[in-house]
This record gives C-alpha cells, sequence and structure tokens, in this order.
C-alpha cells in the first residue's frame, strides 16, 4: 500500500513542475489585475453572497440558495480539515517564487478559494443547467488564478473543486 507521504511526495513534484509553467511572477500589471478580480469570487465575502443572496428572491430560489449554502460550509469544513492536518507549505515557502496576492494562512492545500468557488457554482449549475458551463467555467477560472498567482499549487485547485462537488452532490441528494 503507498503511503500517504509517497503519494503527496509524487504529486508534489509533478505540482511544483506545472506550478513554475503557469504562475506569473512577472506579469503585466493588466494581467495581474485580471486574475486577482477573478480570484476574489472565490474568497469568503463573494461565495458567502453568491450563495445567500437567493434566500432574499424567495420562494424556490431559497431552497437553491440553502443547499449552496450548505455545499459551502460542507466543503469549507473538509478543505480545512484537510488543511491542518496535511500542513502542506504554500508554493511561496517551497519554491523560489513569490505570491501576487496576499496568502490568506500558510497552508497551501487544498484550495479553499477553488472549493468555494466550485461548490456554489456546481449547485446553481445543478439547479440552472442552461448556465452549468459559465458557472463551471467561472468556478474553474478563479482555481486557476490561483495557481497564476502564486498562492496554489495545481493540485491543491483540483483537490479542492472535487471536494466541491462531492460535497454539492452530497448536499443535493440527501
Amino acid at each position: 500500500m503507498i503511503s500517504t507521504t509517497m503519494l503527496l511526495s509524487s504529486l508534489g513534484a509533478r505540482d511544483r513542475t506545472l506550478f513554475l509553467r503557469w504562475a506569473l511572477p512577472d506579469s503585466s500589471r493588466l494581467a495581474r489585475a485580471f486574475w486577482t478580480i477573478l480570484t476574489n469570487a472565490g474568497g469568503a465575502a463573494y461565495s458567502i453572497l453568491a450563495a445567500t443572496l437567493p434566500f432574499l428572491a424567495g420562494g424556490a430560489f431559497a431552497e437553491i440558495g440553502r443547499h449552496a449554502l450548505a455545499a459551502l460550509v460542507g466543503s469549507h469544513l473538509i478543505v480545512q480539515l484537510i488543511k491542518r492536518t496535511v500542513g502542506r507549505p504554500r508554493p511561496s515557502r517551497g519554491v523560489l517564487t513569490r505570491a501576487l496576492v496576499a496568502e490568506p494562512d500558510r497552508f497551501s492545500f487544498p484550495s479553499g478559494h477553488a472549493a468555494a468557488a466550485m461548490s456554489v457554482a456546481f449547485i446553481y449549475a445543478s439547479a440552472f443547467p442552461s448556465l452549468a458551463l459559465p458557472l463551471v467555467a467561472l468556478a474553474v477560472g478563479v482555481g486557476m488564478s490561483r495557481v497564476f498567482l502564486g498562492v496554489h499549487y495545481p493540485g491543491d485547485v483540483l483537490i479542492g473543486q472535487v471536494i466541491a462537488v462531492i460535497a454539492g452532490v452530497f448536499v443535493l441528494h440527501s
């Protein structure tokens, strides 16, 4: 059986290689501004707002908002538990690069921003299938922004998004 340490070490080497290809340490101010605005869509304020706005509309929208909020909270709890258990340092502490935005904490794995954006997008995409592609694309963009801005490895983002989808499926089927 492969140990968790060996698995994370193997994934870490691949993650570092991809990170060094994708991070934007010398990007233009315009590119940095675009990715910074996008990354904020996965932050706590915007994801909580996006999950709770349907309550104001009432009716069937309130149920969708309840689902979005439950998926957001559930995925966040899982992300924080894993972050504190694994303790993977952020790229700025493990690779010769610097973050282009403030790091919310010292742990990288998994990405909370990517999980937050995907958990809300997944619930809304399930409720409004015609909007699924732009919603999921926005969530994927939030995840990519975390790598481009130097605060997460690609694997952190991928696992954060997988956690969000699993939380969303659980919420919709419970």
